[in-house]
């Protein structure tokens, strides 16, 4: 299980997070919403050990991470094992997409090209695999990244708005495919601003769970119920104002 225990993240005098909990189980779903600037790519960060919280705990198959990190002791992120994909694709520009893809897994020997060749089919890369990213559009741009991070096979994978740059036909694409890896055991905490897409995904699935972030607080949880029958103001203020999306 993947989990963050009680953090805190402040930027100066600007308290981002206060107190979060939030867990990823294998072979479960955890949907993070909220409105711009609520923390919620802040809590991947900080649940992906790209950032350090200001306290709190980060819990990844039973190890423990503490903070505030005591001096001397190194927080290495358990890679390639929990991988995060952002918004941003921070893909290498002097590489091709191919190459980009492949970087990650070019000195293991338990992926196999099979593997990132579905990969290529299912987002539909053959005619700009061998381009260069300012040669591709940001759609394209997109897919690659997500290729690379599904190519590693991880255990957790945390996903930052990924839907933002494709097409109906690719994020129809992305949803079998993310419900494929749930069947394969991985832990999944997505990051979106489509609540359809996000409702498809947990709508009969069990186990799988909603969570709702605001300012920094985690203001309700549950399952695909919450949807139709949110607890609070500001989570039926929040999907009432979001009805439109996908």
């Amino acid at each position: 299980m993947l989990a963050a225990i009680n953090i805190s993240k402040s930027y100066g005098r600007v308290h981002v997070l206060r107190d979060i909990s939030v867990s990823v189980h294998p072979g479960k779903i955890t949907v993070l919403l909220g409105p711009s600037g609520a923390g919620k790519t802040t809590l991947l960060k900080c649940m992906g050990l790209l950032e350090r919280s200001d306290c709190g705990t980060v819990r990844i198959d039973g190890k423990e991470f503490h903070f505030p990190v005591a001096e001397g002791h190194s927080m290495r992120p358990p890679w390639p094992e929990l991988t995060v994909v952002f918004q941003q694709h921070f893909l290498w520009p002097h590489l091709s997409i191919r190459q980009n893809i492949l970087l990650p897994v070019q000195h293991r020997t338990d992926l196999s090209l099979p593997r990132f060749h579905e990969l290529i089919d299912l987002f539909d890369m053959g005619d700009f695999i061998d381009r260069y990213p300012n040669e591709t559009s940001m759609g394209q741009r997109q897919r690659a990244a997500l290729a690379r991070a599904f190519v590693l096979n991880p255990k957790f994978l945390l996903l930052d708005e990924i839907t933002s740059a494709l097409d109906v036909e690719q994020i129809h694409n992305l949803f079998l495919h993310l419900a494929e890896m749930r069947k394969r055991g991985i832990g999944i905490l997505l990051i979106t601003h489509l609540l359809g897409f996000a409702r498809a995904l947990v709508e009969g699935a069990e186990g799988d769970e909603v969570v709702f972030l605001d300012n920094g607080v985690v203001i309700e949880k549950g399952g695909v119920e919450l949807f139709d029958n949110p607890h609070t103001e500001r989570l039926k203020k929040f999907i009432s104002g979001t009805r439109f999306n996908t």
